[in-house]
């Protein structure tokens, strides 16, 4: 898979996407400034933090929910018992809003611009602003709209929370009809707000990568971050290869999705963490490295004299012991050396070579 260009595959770190939803609101509303001023603090700071890409969310509430859709999330996290409720309080940014934030991205920033397209409306608008499309575990059934975005012929990723097999494969399935060879990420997703660490399941990553080998597979996290970023480093020693997490300028804001994101200090965190496990993870064949040359010469052991051996006599067990360093004959000759004449007097603790005997 390529994402304006970037060959996500053969790369030591993984494609990480900060994903800014709708988090933008609640920063304006405590800095004080306008959503767009917030939207753009919260792309220069993922920017610079270090990640390859800012994702927002494009719905609107008419579409997404019904009135009397209740929700699915901690309550005690965010109180709003209604997702049309919490929905309608964050859908003011239209095709004008996001059209301005992905042009100021391109030109300010060297990251990608991505949004979720929960309706259909948003994904025609969205085509000429993102270099792939982005859909929610909850619209892997949405076979309408799955449709619709396949037929932009651009990468997909998809979210594969609280799905079956049978359910992600039917949803390939959609996207293969309508695109020969697509380019399909299957994000590993847990729908709970937020995960609880024992919940996330990264072993099913490996499952996701058995099942599909054709396609690229990566992990969406909603688990609140430790501060080491275990989780996320976790996903990448299981093999994710594109992760998306939730991100804030505060962890410490109430509701929605800042209980559970990053911040600018993850993001550096986890990037160091992902340098030192490509490091410490080397080459994959096992052989000796140059660093264990003389390791292998001078740690090992050889067969040694453990009395004095005369010319001609034959060599018995009882006169050999078995010592460091491992210049010499190697102890897996032992059976070999046993019986064979001394060419010449062999010193008490000299180290047995070939042509001593």
């Amino acid at each position: 898979m390529k994402i304006n260009n970037i060959d996500i595959e053969n790369r030591t770190q993984p494609y990480l996407i900060a994903e800014i939803g709708v988090n933008y609101f609640d920063i304006a509303e405590q800095r004080g400034i306008s959503p767009i001023a917030a939207a753009k603090e919260m792309v220069r700071e993922a920017a610079t933090a270090g990640v390859d890409a800012v994702k927002f969310q494009s719905y609107s509430a008419d579409q997404l929910a019904s009135k009397n859709s209740p929700a699915y999330w901690d309550t005690s996290e965010e109180s709003t018992e209604s997702q049309y409720e919490l929905f309608a309080q964050y859908d003011d940014f239209g095709e004008a809003e996001f059209e301005e934030i992905a042009t100021w991205t391109a030109e300010n920033h060297d990251v990608d611009f991505l949004s979720t397209p929960f309706d259909f409306h948003a994904v025609e608008y969205l085509e000429d602003l993102v270099p792939a499309y982005k859909i929610a575990s909850a619209d892997i059934t949405n076979h309408p709209l799955l449709r619709q975005i396949a037929q932009k012929e651009k990468p997909v990723l998809l979210s594969t929370g609280a799905s079956t097999i049978g359910e992600i494969d039917q949803a390939v399935r959609v996207i293969e009809d309508e695109v020969e060879d697509p380019e399909i990420c299957l994000l590993h997703c847990i729908l709970q707000y937020p995960t609880d660490p024992e919940n996330a399941n990264l072993g099913m990553i490996n499952h996701l990568d058995e099942v599909y080998p054709e396609y690229m597979i990566g992990y969406s996290d909603h688990v609140p971050p430790d501060d080491g970023m275990v989780t996320l480093l976790n996903s990448v020693v299981n093999g994710a290869e594109v992760i998306e997490k939730h991100f804030t300028l505060d962890k410490s804001l109430e509701g929605n999705d800042h209980y559970h994101a990053m911040d600018p200090e993850d993001v550096r965190t986890f990037r160091e963490n992902v340098d030192h496990l490509s490091v410490t993870t080397g080459r994959s064949k096992k052989e000796p490295i140059s660093a264990e040359t003389d390791s292998r010469e001078y740690a090992r052991r050889s067969l040694v004299a453990a009395t004095e051996i005369k010319p001609g006599e034959a060599i018995t067990r009882e006169q050999l012991a078995i010592k460091r360093p491992g210049t010499g004959i190697s102890p897996t000759m032992l059976d070999t050396i046993v019986g064979r004449k001394a060419r010449e007097q062999i010193a008490l603790d000299s180290i047995l070579t070939w042509d001593l005997v």
